[in-house]
């Protein structure tokens, strides 16, 4: 495995993130423990959960499977840069009593205290907002993350779905405040087939010293060589995969993606993986198994070398925007 700093802080986290969302609501407690096992022994160190994850009447339950994992011992917590998220509504009838979601002071200190009992921890290493709070101003945010902090009961604090402008708030006012660094992370939806990040939120995250994580590098498994396995497999693709290759002109680019790749003999998911590990500024994707043979392929992606002929064609294929601001200037 390969390791690099987060962001500006000290803080060595592996190229690869395991993101824990499938834990509990598709992956039963027995492999999701055999899946970290084998994570943490790849040398994998850096788990990401949520609060909300586990949905529904289940919110909390994939913190609570990290919790049971974490307390079998062997240096388990000790080893792992553990990240998890607030700011979701954590009412099982999907109804928020007042100030029992978003990132309110008040709310703040209840959801890490739950999410510690939960993770049977006494420490969470970064704390992220899970989004932005229209309501709540960082001033407030701040205050309550430096009583945190000084507690000991989080060390860092990172952000997800952020604006470029947020990041370049949450920060100005956390450095003339004191105290904090500030935001040290930023999780966002980030990969070829979705690069819009390149505008503003990743120039942001670099400018402010943020680490980015990108979160489905596969792009709800578009990138994961879907038309290959509905030929070969019968594996009709679902969800955002499905809806997106009803489009016959991003069916063709999907398809021109894969025969790339084939031609290289390079599998597209591991491929997806490599190219985010080349693009700048990025700290690690977020990879979710769902069983031992998907972390198994993701591993692989950290060893694979892209050659400057295939980086090439697949900026053919998923052009990004261009830098800011000229893609939108002049």
């Amino acid at each position: 495995m390969k390791y690099t700093q987060l962001g500006r802080t000290g803080l060595k986290v592996s190229r690869l993130v395991l993101g824990t969302m499938n834990f509990g609501p598709q992956t039963d407690e027995a492999d999701s423990h055999a899946i970290m096992d084998a994570a943490l022994a790849a040398g994998i160190n850096y788990f990401d959960t949520a609060n909300v994850y586990g949905w529904g009447e289940d919110k909390g339950r994939t913190e609570s499977i990290l919790g049971t994992w974490f307390a079998k011992g062997g240096e388990r917590r000790d080893k792992v840069v553990l990240a998890t998220k607030v700011y979701g509504n954590m009412g099982a009838d999907g109804e928020a009593w007042p100030n029992h979601d978003k990132l309110s002071a008040v709310n703040i200190r209840r959801a890490v205290e739950a999410s510690l009992k939960r993770l049977q921890t006494d420490y969470i290493d970064v704390y992220q907002f899970h989004h932005i709070d229209r309501s709540t101003p960082f001033e407030e945010i701040w205050q309550a993350v430096d009583v945190l902090i000084q507690q000991g009961k989080i060390l860092y604090v990172g952000s997800s779905n952020f604006p470029g402008y947020k990041i370049a708030q949450a920060n100005e006012i956390a450095a003339r405040r004191g105290g904090t660094i500030g935001l040290v992370s930023e999780q966002c939806l980030y990969n070829l087939a979705e690069r819009r990040a390149e505008m503003e939120v990743i120039p942001a995250a670099q400018e402010y010293g943020l680490g980015v994580i990108p979160w489905s590098p596969l792009h709800g498994g578009l990138l994961g060589g879907v038309i290959k396995k509905e030929v070969t497999g019968g594996r009709r693709a679902s969800g955002r995969a499905a809806d997106t290759l009803a489009d016959p002109t991003a069916r063709a680019q999907i398809q021109a993606y894969e025969d790339l790749l084939d031609k290289h003999g390079i599998e597209p998911g591991e491929a997806a993986l490599a190219w985010l590990l080349t693009r700048p500024g990025i700290t690690g994707p977020i990879v979710g198994p769902r069983t031992a043979g998907q972390l198994e392929s993701a591993l692989r992606a950290v060893e694979l070398e892209l050659s400057d002929e295939l980086l090439t064609g697949l900026d053919e294929i998923f052009p990004g925007p261009g830098p800011s601001p000229e893609a939108f200037a002049w």
